[in-house]
């Protein structure tokens, strides 16, 4: 059975640094695409900040089993009717990654209800994210660890809430841990949060990272959608 994946990208890095540009000339959007286009069950659709409606019509969110969320710069630019509609979603089933510095928008902040607030710095560290969980879904075909050369630091205290499963935990040579990839259900969905893809490095070109992002999409895929997450329960009681 097909999984309806769409990848959502601000879509401004590329097209304002030449840095950038180098390593994802059509985006980071069409790089992730490039190389999720490897599974034949993937039916993929791309859409950035910049198109009508942020590429999310109504029609593309209910089309969507799974949502991957790049965003950086332009977190204010998204409008909130949007951000509601695929909170909306997530909450009927949905599976969303929110990918690296999505940690500061505002669906982290509306499906968590927290702020996201994190240490960093660009210093060019190696990073480490160690397998928590060798047996879950997310990390089959992973091993003990993932090693990253370079990588943006992000670093403890992380502002979200206790996740329901912790995946990642990562090392940055400067010292630094990070909880880089974990799950937090969100009613009737799962939203998975996973840390690396600074826009300077070539992340996403690393099968590791790639087939994390794979794992996670077949696990975040709904069974089904449940459409009344807002109804008043009125049936009789049950009685011996």
């Amino acid at each position: 059975m097909s999984i309806h994946v769409t990848i959502w990208n601000e879509f401004i890095h590329e097209k304002k640094d030449e840095s950038v540009r180098r390593i994802y000339p059509n985006g980071i959007h069409n790089a992730l695409k490039d190389q999720l286009s490897s599974e034949s069950d993937f039916v993929i659709k791309t859409a950035t900040l910049d198109q009508p409606e942020h590429g999310l019509t109504e029609e593309v969110i209910n089309h969507t089993d799974v949502l991957l969320w790049w965003g950086h710069m332009a977190h204010g630019q998204v409008k909130d009717e949007i951000v509601n509609k695929i909170a909306d979603r997530v909450r009927k089933g949905m599976g969303i990654i929110l990918l690296h510095s999505a940690h500061a928008s505002k669906l982290m902040k509306c499906l968590t209800g927290c702020t996201g607030s994190l240490s960093w710095r660009e210093q060019n560290e190696k990073q480490i994210l160690w397998n928590l969980k060798p047996n879950h879904p997310i990390t089959k075909g992973i091993g003990e660890y993932i090693v990253l050369d370079k990588e943006e630091t992000y670093g403890e205290p992380f502002g979200i809430p206790d996740p329901d499963e912790c995946i990642f935990l990562s090392w940055f040579s400067g010292g630094n841990v990070f909880r880089s990839g974990w799950i937090k259900n969100v009613q009737n969905g799962k939203l998975f949060y996973f840390q690396p893809g600074h826009e300077t490095f070539p992340s996403y070109m690393n099968p590791e990272v790639i087939k994390v992002i794979i794992n996670a999409i077949r696990y975040l895929k709904p069974l089904n959608y449940i459409e009344n997450v807002d109804s008043i329960w009125q049936k009789e009681p049950i009685t011996s």
